[in-house]
């Protein structure tokens, strides 16, 4: 399944960091960033983790919310939170269940063998419940200002 601009973006409950949870219907009224990574602590991931942590100031004069999404566990959010000072939600789906309706669960290759792992994807849905940006297949440098500026733009 692929999500597309237009789209309502699926509900979800999740649990996250801190021992919390976090439902996407319950953030109506706010614009909401939605970005699925591989792994916790990884260089990718944390330079896109720690980025999204830099603009969060900008990110919040929108009325945005960002929500990272892995496999990894909430223990592991929770260290991987801590290390980085990463101030934004981190959501565990264990069982891949978000991912996968997001789109974001793809067959992928490395040295010749296939395996399913996480899409690096973001989504941006607005105030209404919209998918209104979608990025997937994503290169770390210069992304998150890409979704900033779209955010600002809704």
């Amino acid at each position: 399944m692929s999500l597309e601009v237009g789209s309502p973006a699926p509900d979800f409950t999740l649990p996250t960091d801190g021992g919390g949870s976090v439902t996407l219907s319950a953030l109506k009224g706010k614009t909401v960033i939605v970005y699925f990574y591989p792994k916790d602590d990884t260089p990718g991931c944390t330079k896109e983790a720690c980025t999204f942590g830099e603009q969060l100031p900008n990110f919040s004069k929108v009325d945005a919310v960002v929500i990272g999404i892995s496999k990894d566990s909430v223990a592991s959010h929770d260290k991987f939170k801590r290390k980085y000072n990463l101030p934004f939600i981190l959501a565990s789906d264990e069982k891949s269940d978000v991912t996968e309706r997001f789109g974001a669960w793809v067959e992928k290759s490395m040295y010749g063998k296939k395996y399913m792992g996480i899409d690096r994807s973001t989504f941006l849905i607005d105030k209404a419940g919209v998918v209104r940006g979608v990025w997937r297949k994503v290169k770390v440098p210069g992304h998150v200002e890409e979704v900033l500026k779209a955010a600002q733009g809704l």
